[in-house]
């Protein structure tokens, strides 16, 4: 999935919004791939990151008519974690350590990127097989410096080991990090926040406390004090306590956030703290020399040309 996302674009429209503690509303550039539609809402030329995250794509949803379906290629990965999950339908991982993971709705894959890794993302015979949908969230974490080049490992979280919590009727998963008294075990390398949540029409929501926060309306819609939270946005909190949303119509958010890692380059499907570890890694694709995705050998995404 990464590479398909990776080339949907990365520019959002931008605006400021009058609600103080508001910084910025973020508008998805959207794709479609040919049936397949993607936002992307991170990086944007005015914010690129919100805490460790680098990238957000809204993937779907998506419908497919038997005998079609995702089928991504092998690609690489450097300095990342990525962090899969869905809605709806269901992906089937492929990595370069020998992972083979089907990941369904509920569920995390958290793939470890480090010093270099390669994935396929296909489905299943069974999936293509027949009529289906494919809907979800795919984010990546920009590891911190000292973990840029960490060992590649992957992490696969089913979907009844997510923290789940009540929160004044509203139903709350704790994906990453802690939150109102739940804390996720999936591994984590920096302060790092990632909350979804399931509001019905007039439901209000606190926001946990972190020292950057974004929340992404998936669908339906919401206010925070005077200022309008549309679906499929993003907005940007400042970091005050005791900030409260509050839903207009059913709504679906994915809240992000945590602490800043520090600038990140990124080009393709390579973030770096380093220009010149990106050249490296460019180089190594061409040549050769990632390890190959066994059981996916044969395919592969050549690097892309400006």
């Amino acid at each position: 999935m990464s590479n398909i996302l990776a080339e949907a674009g990365q520019t959002c429209d931008v605006t400021v919004s009058p609600c103080s503690a508001v910084e910025l509303i973020l508008t998805p550039r959207e794709t479609d791939l040919g049936g397949f539609s993607v936002r992307r809402l991170l990086p944007t030329a005015k914010r690129k990151m919100v805490g460790p995250w680098i990238f957000f794509d809204h993937m779907g949803p998506a419908h497919f008519p038997a005998g079609q379906g995702i089928n991504v290629r092998p690609h690489p990965h450097i300095g990342i974690a990525t962090v899969t999950y869905l809605f709806e339908g269901e992906i089937l991982h492929r990595d370069s350590l020998g992972s083979l993971q089907p990941i369904r709705p509920g569920d995390i894959n958290l793939m470890v990127t480090g010093s270099g890794m390669v994935h396929s993302e296909r489905e299943r015979p069974e999936v293509t097989a027949t009529d289906h949908t494919l809907h979800g969230l795919q984010l990546w974490l920009a590891l911190p410096e000292q973990d840029e080049e960490i060992e590649p490992s992957f992490h696969h979280y089913p979907s009844n080991d997510v923290p789940a919590v009540d929160v004044d009727g509203v139903p709350v998963r704790v994906m990453m990090g802690s939150a109102y008294g739940r804390t996720s075990p999936v591994r984590l390398f920096s302060d790092t926040l990632y909350v979804e949540a399931h509001l019905q029409p007039g439901q209000s929501l606190t926001l946990p406390e972190a020292e950057e926060r974004g929340v992404y309306v998936a669908s339906g819609s919401l206010r925070a004090q005077d200022t309008d939270m549309p679906a499929q946005s993003m907005t940007i909190f400042a970091n005050q306590p005791g900030i409260t949303i509050t839903a207009v119509e059913e709504s679906r958010i994915a809240l992000i956030g945590g602490a800043p890692v520090g600038k990140r380059f990124i080009e393709w499907n390579f973030v770096s703290s380093r220009k010149e570890r990106i050249e490296q890694a460019k180089n190594d694709w061409t040549e050769g020399r990632f390890d190959k995705v066994p059981g996916d050998e044969v395919e592969f995404i050549p690097l892309p040309h400006k």
